[in-house]
């Protein structure tokens, strides 16, 4: 049952149930030129068409266009033509905030309890998981897997599902965190839980289920959109195995397996437009390419390699060229590494940054480690270079970094800065 509030905000019960190559990934709602709507940005690939980046920052660090407190959570920022969407903790309450992308302040905000466990506030008890932004609405998702569709404009509920009770969804251990995706007119999520529901559409417009499918364990990892061979197909990265769907209906196109210790496969795979699919997790679990092939009008998936040097946790990769670059390390050493995506050989191994994420724009990296040391590097075979550095944030940066124009958003868990990176 989904539950949908009229204009006067009374609730009614009705019976629907509602982390690179970016042109080989399928665009579903292509945003306006400049605009941040999803988890990974417009291409969900870390890489955005950003000019007349600075090439060296001043020292410290580039000019503070605005900071605020903001709360406790892990949710990246999604940004609009003129305001940021994102989502924090309160005690129990999860909070999804509208914030002026200018100033910082506060649009509205839509709080709502999300009790948490032991576990959960371990690290950190959440959102982890990045809210969706199409055209006036926005799609986000609780720890406690409560998915709600609002008005960007105001904040009002048009339609939510706690999934956990409808469906039975599975709440892991650390809490919910895969991020949603668009196709067509609908959301696709991982649900997990009960057989028959792994992943799950639901309907844009009245959260009216589409279709649910297949018993594969969940993980926190955020699915991805490529066409193969003019097909669209939807990439999973469960508990152990990277699964293709075809996102119209979930049929199962393929899978492959790539297990690791606790299911943590955390990071999204990466797709690089010329039928190579890379993912990678912690560890031990390593790191693998597979081949999608077209045979008998079916899609075959080929692993070209593998390899347990490069691990990559909750952060993400970008692709350059021939090589894939990210952070590798889970709780000891990390090390930003270069990855050659058709033989796995590792090009170097970077030392100075912790555990980290990173995004792409007018040829330079953009990294964040956990630790809050923003860089601005420039990454090729033969290392990675880095023009300028400073201490940026102080509580635990896992979330990954939002650029819109030259203007660059980051949060800790405790505040948010805007950059000029002009």
């Amino acid at each position: 049952m989904a539950t949908k509030l009229d204009r006067n905000g009374t609730s009614r019960l009705t019976m629907v149930f509602g982390l690179v190559i970016a042109s080989g990934t399928t665009l579903i709602c292509k945003p306006a030129s400049g605009q941040w709507p999803q988890w990974g940005g417009p291409n969900r690939n870390f890489i955005c068409d950003s000019k007349g980046l600075a090439a060296k920052w001043p020292e410290g660090g580039p000019k503070r266009l605005w900071t605020r407190e903001l709360g406790d959570g892990y949710a990246t920022i999604v940004a609009g033509d003129s305001t940021l969407f994102t989502m924090y903790r309160t005690g129990e309450e999860e909070v999804v905030a509208a914030l002026d992308a200018k100033t910082g302040a506060t649009k509205w905000e839509h709080k709502y309890p999300s009790a948490t466990t032991e576990e959960m506030r371990e690290f950190g008890a959440g959102p982890h998981s990045t809210p969706l932004l199409i055209g006036d609405r926005l799609y986000t998702v609780g720890v406690n897997v409560v998915l709600y569709c609002l008005d960007a404009k105001t904040g009002k509920v048009i339609w939510t599902h706690d999934l956990a009770k409808e469906l039975g969804a599975n709440v892991l251990g650390r809490g919910y965190s895969a991020s949603p995706i668009a196709y067509k007119d609908t959301i696709i999520i991982p649900v997990g839980g009960k057989e028959g529901q792994s992943l799950a559409a639901f309907k844009q417009s009245d959260g009216a289920i589409v279709w649910k499918n297949h018993s594969f364990e969940t993980s926190h990892s955020s699915p991805i959109l490529i066409k193969v061979g003019g097909e669209d197909q939807l990439v999973a990265f469960m508990a152990a195995e990277l699964v293709g769907l075809n996102p119209a209906n979930g049929e199962l196109l393929w899978s492959h397996p790539h297990k690791t210790q606790f299911g943590a496969n955390l990071s999204s795979p990466l797709w690089t437009g010329d039928d190579l699919v890379f993912c990678s997790a912690a560890y031990d679990s390593g790191s693998r390419v597979v081949r999608l092939t077209r045979e008998d009008g079916k899609t075959v998936p080929k692993e070209l390699w593998y390899s347990n040097r490069m691990k990559i946790h909750h952060g993400n990769a970008v692709r350059i060229g021939d090589y894939i670059y990210g952070s590798s390390g889970d709780f000891g050493p990390a090390f930003f590494m270069g990855v050659n995506i058709k033989t796995g050989e590792v090009a170097w191994r970077h030392r100075g940054l912790a555990k980290a994420t990173c995004l792409l724009a007018d040829g330079k990296l953009i990294i964040l480690d956990e630790d809050g040391q923003l860089a601005l590097a420039t990454a090729t075979p033969e290392g990675l270079t880095v023009h300028s550095q400073c201490e940026l944030m102080k509580r635990t940066a896992w979330a990954a970094p939002t650029l819109v124009g030259k203007t660059l958003y980051v949060r800790d868990r405790k505040n948010i800065v805007a950059l000029d990176l002009g």
